[in-house]
């Protein structure tokens, strides 16, 4: 699959000053702007090397690496220089830079085009004038804008039960908080997989829909549509439709999370993708309108695959299901997801690796939970807002036990993208509510304030 790294550009720069973006593969991928002589952020273990990196990619040390683009400001006055991925949709190849005598090489495994950006705002402006040409080349339509949120994730978990989700739609009225959509997040399901079969903490999926819709509210879900749990009743009775490894014989290994492997559903298989139709028709029917879909990297995983086809064709043929299922009105929200591939498929996408209710990543990786990390890839990503999709920089978390909630909460409101609270809205203080109320009532800023880095 990996083609040889081909000479593009020698560029010379002032290394001073000179700055590199990276952008990363997914959603959770380091993305963002450093000086020539600072070490890029990079997998610290192999299982976070497949689920929040470019799976099977790994980048020599001293280089720097962008997944289908890379921008490279030579600081010495020169314009910035952006090279890209010629068919993002399609083919994403990785492009290197080496900073080698002064001078900065470019090298490339694929097609790629090249741009150059004269005028002020730097990388973040050269970013948003390429994003602008391939919306206007894909004949994109401007997103729309987002809803206001309630997410039960970050305050309950896999944890959650259908008592907390009524609790706080009761909270929403007392306290006056102006939420559009109520989300019930991970831990309703049984399994990854078996997305209609309800875990013991729930009652009626469709009773919840008919509360929060009668609250004058609309109806949210989360699902992780290709990943599949081993121990599900999916993976059990249907184990021809999953995705295969290169040998064609064992699940091609999609990474672990909550404590077990992850396989992946094979929606070029007819049966799957009938399942997966059938699982967002459902839920539509029972009055969700509002999709969170996650760890959306596993359906663009290299893989042996029923019907033949590429993981990236594979993967937007897939979305494409989804989007069939739950109609056109319907919000649709991406995570996990790569980010060219994805374009002209969600109505927002997260742009960078989950918050958390502390500062740093525990690990010191910054694919990892952790509000540092958020911030510095939801900035690097700030161009994307309002030409692919909305932004989602991830949840405000605004209660006490929160660490640094205020910069937190000024970075969200920063973005002007999607604004979704994560709180048990009762153990909100003075301060937690208020911040809440004014964010969740402030309509999405599509209009970009041409942010620089």
């Amino acid at each position: 699959m990996h083609h040889p790294f081909t000479p593009l550009a020698s560029v010379p720069v002032d290394p001073a000053h000179a700055r590199v973006h990276e952008e990363g593969w997914q959603s959770w991928s380091p993305s963002g702007a450093y000086a020539v002589d600072a070490a890029p952020y990079r997998p610290t273990n192999d299982n976070w090397a497949t689920v929040c990196y470019r799976p099977g990619v790994t980048v020599p040390a001293g280089t720097f690496q962008g997944e289908g683009l890379l921008a490279l400001d030579p600081g010495d006055g020169s314009p910035v220089r952006l090279w890209a991925a010629a068919d993002p949709l399609r083919s994403v190849p990785s492009i290197r830079l080496q900073i080698r005598d002064g001078r900065a090489e470019v090298s490339a495994d694929g097609p790629v085009t090249e741009h150059s950006h004269e005028g002020t705002g730097g990388i973040q402006a050269a970013l948003a004038a390429w994003a602008d040409g391939v919306v206007q080349a894909l004949g994109l339509p401007a997103p729309r804008p987002a809803p206001t949120v309630w997410c039960s994730w970050y305050e309950y978990f896999t944890a959650v039960t259908e008592d907390d989700i009524h609790e706080n739609l009761g909270a929403m009225d007392t306290l006056g908080l102006p939420v559009d959509v109520v989300q019930i997040d991970d831990g309703y399901q049984s399994a990854l997989g078996d997305w209609l079969t309800l875990s013991g903490r729930f009652r009626s999926r469709a009773g919840l829909a008919d509360t929060i819709r009668e609250s004058g509210r609309r109806a949210g879900i989360w699902t992780a549509p290709f990943l599949v749990a081993p121990d599900s009743e999916l993976a059990a009775e249907h184990p021809d439709w999953l995705v295969r490894a290169a040998d064609g014989t064992t699940p091609l290994h999609a990474g672990r999370n909550w404590g077990h492997d992850l396989h992946v559903l094979d929606t070029t298989h007819p049966h799957a993708a009938g399942y997966l139709v059938d699982v967002f028709a459902t839920l539509r029917a029972e009055g969700y309108d509002y999709f969170k879909v996650d760890f959306l990297y596993a359906g663009a995983m290299d893989g042996a695959r029923h019907s033949g086809a590429d993981a990236l064709t594979a993967y937007r043929e897939g979305i494409a299901l989804i989007r069939q299922a739950i109609g056109p009105d319907a919000y649709l929200l991406g995570c996990g997801a790569p980010i060219l591939p994805s374009i002209g498929l969600f109505d927002a996408m997260r742009v960078s690796p989950d918050t958390a209710p502390y500062r740093d990543p525990e690990s010191g990786d910054f694919s990892q939970p952790g509000q540092e990390a958020a911030e510095f890839t939801g900035v690097g990503r700030q161009w994307q807002h309002g030409r692919f999709w909305v932004n989602d920089p991830d949840c405000l978390m605004a209660r006490p036990a929160v660490e640094t909630r205020e910069r937190w909460a000024a970075h969200v409101e920063a973005t002007g993208g999607l604004m979704a609270s994560s709180d048990r809205l009762l153990s909100l203080d003075d301060w937690g509510l208020a911040t809440t109320r004014r964010l969740l009532t402030a309509p999405t800023r599509l209009a970009l304030e041409g942010a620089s880095q």
